[in-house]
């Protein structure tokens, strides 16, 4: 997992938006991955730790709670992310890079190099990307240094930028209006953006599972459970 290690998000307008991984988006889909048993290491681009939006944190949520409780360790020392890349060959051991949502995704993650390399290894080895909501936007760093991404052609769900335009701030939830637009600039990048809205969607294109929101986390990592399983050649999930 490539988590988000910055807090804050800079909006047009000055005003810093508190943020980092949406709990649920991250927690959620690594609680059906982990109980089906698959381990997970994190990673950050410089080590610091994972942030998360902890104000959004479902305490009752038993599923969201005891695998936060078991990642606790892994999200406040994390790996750098340029070390697990220094040592990924062809044949390692990792089935998949998971890229949670939340906010947070948007500052750092689309300009890295490192997550560029990761994600340009797993497309080049055959390996699934999981990512939803906001977590998308790490997607652009797949075509940072090409003349077009290697994602260009792929389809994608992602949080609407209607939203972040209009009701999130309209309701308070961000305090201005974001830099930049998630969706539209993926689609600028060649990706189709197949939702509009936030109905807790999810896609599969190839080996790039993606969902819309929080609503997808769910689904999202039960059907990332049954690619993984696939692919090793296992009984599927229920």
């Amino acid at each position: 997992m490539i988590a988000a290690e910055e807090r804050y998000l800079l909006c047009q307008n000055g005003k810093m938006f508190s943020t980092g991984n949406h709990p649920v988006e991250m927690l959620l889909p690594l609680h059906h991955l982990m109980e089906t048993g698959f381990d997970v290491d994190v990673a950050t681009i410089s080590g610091y730790p994972a942030k998360l939006e902890l104000w959004a944190m479902p305490h009752e949520d038993q599923a969201v709670a005891s695998t936060y409780e078991a990642l606790k360790p892994k999200l406040k020392q994390p790996h750098k992310l340029s070390d697990v890349v220094a040592e990924l060959k062809p044949g390692s051991d990792y089935l998949a890079v998971f890229i949670p949502g939340g906010h947070g995704a948007v500052v750092g993650l689309p300009g890295s190099e490192a997550v560029g390399q990761t994600l340009n290894w797993a497309l080049d080895h055959g390996r699934f990307i999981v990512t939803l909501c906001h977590g998308p936007a790490a997607l652009l760093a797949a075509g940072l240094g090409r003349a077009q991404s290697p994602l260009a052609g792929y389809s994608v769900c992602v949080f609407p930028d209607s939203l972040d335009e209009g009701p999130n701030i309209d309701i308070g939830y961000l305090p201005g209006r974001m830099q930049w637009l998630v969706a539209d600039l993926l689609a600028k990048q060649g990706l189709t953006i197949v939702n509009d809205k936030m109905a807790g969607t999810v896609h599969q294109d190839r080996r790039l599972l993606t969902g819309d929101s929080p609503l997808a986390s769910d689904a999202l990592g039960k059907l990332a459970v049954n690619c993984l399983l696939d692919a090793l050649g296992l009984e599927r999930q229920p």
